[in-house]
Formats: structure tokens, C-alpha cells, sequence
């Protein structure tokens, strides 16, 4: 199965302490939603990262692909279902091609707030991951 990463799980080294079994295959971009971050984590001690709608805007990101066994470790780590919620999105690589993919939103209505700067680097470090900066 594939998962869309536009958060922390871009960084690679993350990841593969997650979901040891999982396989980072190419990067890709999800239409009309932006990235923001909402609420407030203990263990990121900020804000942490979800997707909105929003036309015209695009969040790129990476496809992984994962096994059940993967797509358990990625609920727990995410807080599923009770802080993220798992949905369906359609990505597309950079050849234009389409790909069904799950990933996570934030469950409810956060407030947008600041993310901590060690949780921003983490993110930063899964882009340039991906080559994506």
C-alpha cells in the first residue's frame, strides 16, 4: 500500500526507525491542500503538521510503500484515530502520472500555532531527504 509523507515522515531516518520494513519509492504532489500546523504536542513541544484544503495550492511530499504490518506502526506513532485520522488522497509523480496513497490529517479543528524548531528541522531534513528543496 502507499503512503503519502508531507510531515515528519519525509525524513527518511525517521521512517526507518517507524517502519523498519517500509520502502521509500518517489517523490509527488498533492493538489489544492496546503500544509499547516495545529494544536500542540508534549513530545514536539509545538505544533504539529496536517494538510488543509486549499485550492491552488499544492503540498509536495513522497510516496513510501508500506505493509500492514508498517501501516500499524504509522497508527500508533500518529495517534490513529483519536489525533489523526487516516484518509485517501490522489498524489501525482512528476511525469504526471496518479497514484492513490493514504496518509494522515489532524482530527478536529486546531488552531494554527508554531511548530517547535527542532520539529521544523526534522521536516526540513525529510525535504532535502527527497530532494525536494
Amino acid at each position: 500500500m502507499y503512503y503519502f509523507a508531507y510531515g515528519p515522515n519525509l525524513n527518511k531516518a525517521q521512517m526507518r526507525e517507524r517502519c523498519p520494513a517500509c520502502k521509500p519509492r518517489f517523490p509527488v504532489t498533492l493538489p489544492n491542500y496546503r500544509i499547516a500546523f495545529v494544536g500542540w504536542s508534549r513530545v514536539r513541544h509545538g505544533a504539529e503538521a496536517t494538510i488543509r484544503p486549499a485550492r491552488g495550492d499544492k503540498v509536495r511530499g513522497a510516496v513510501y510503500d508500506v505493509s500492514e504490518v508498517d501501516l500499524h506502526l504509522l497508527d500508533k506513532a500518529e495517534g490513529y484515530p483519536q489525533t489523526y485520522d487516516r484518509v485517501k488522497v490522489t498524489v501525482f509523480d512528476e511525469d504526471g502520472s496518479t497514484y492513490e496513497a493514504m496518509t494522515y490529517v489532524r482530527v478536529g479543528q486546531a488552531e494554527e500555532a508554531p511548530p517547535s524548531e527542532e520539529y521544523r528541522k526534522v521536516i526540513q531534513q525529510g525535504y532535502r531527504d527527497w530532494g525536494l528543496v
